[in-house]
């Protein structure tokens, strides 16, 4: 009988090691396919945003013409599998890992995929936290991408207040 609760210890021990109760924060960035329409972009929002619900995943999407710019937060396995599926993933290339790590707390928690918008409107914000004009996130640091995307994200809260105001009005 001891032999058999031993087993079933070092069972349940493999199996609280799989890393389930660590957060992971994976940002990364990648090309934009020019093969896709505007209509796939659509659908890999709808997707993101309901796979991501379902597995408990976080975070915040920047796109324009050229460039994904992504930071995910989940549970380590969940982060890794859908790592593996962005790798693999041909609706974007050249996908680069700014940042993986362990956080204490979820950063991007209000939303499943929060989508924004790298346009010629926030062109001002791109400058403060990058060497040019002109967005390539290729070219930002880990700490330049965070407080980008919380720029672009207080911004559009705003927008979408003022919005809100404006019906009830």
């Amino acid at each position: 009988m001891e032999l058999k609760l031993n087993e079933l210890s070092d069972k349940n021990n493999l199996n609280s090691h799989h890393g389930e109760h660590i957060i992971l924060r994976l940002t990364y960035v990648s090309r934009y396919n020019t093969e896709n329409s505007n209509i796939e972009v659509a659908r890999i929002l709808e997707q993101a945003q309901r796979n991501n619900e379902r597995n408990g995943i976080t975070g915040a999407l920047v796109i324009n013409e050229n460039y994904f710019l992504q930071v995910i937060e989940g549970a380590r396995p969940v982060i890794n599998n859908l790592l593996k599926k962005l790798i693999e993933d041909k609706r974007h290339f050249s996908l680069q890992i700014i940042e993986c790590r362990e956080i204490e707390e979820r950063h991007w928690n209000k939303w499943s995929m929060k989508y924004l918008t790298a346009n010629d409107q926030n062109e001002e914000y791109v400058l403060k936290y990058s060497a040019s004009s002109e967005f390539n996130p290729y070219l930002m640091s880990t700490s330049q991408i965070t407080m980008f995307i919380d720029k672009l994200s207080k911004l559009q809260e705003r927008q979408e207040k003022r919005e809100s105001k404006m019906k009830k009005s």
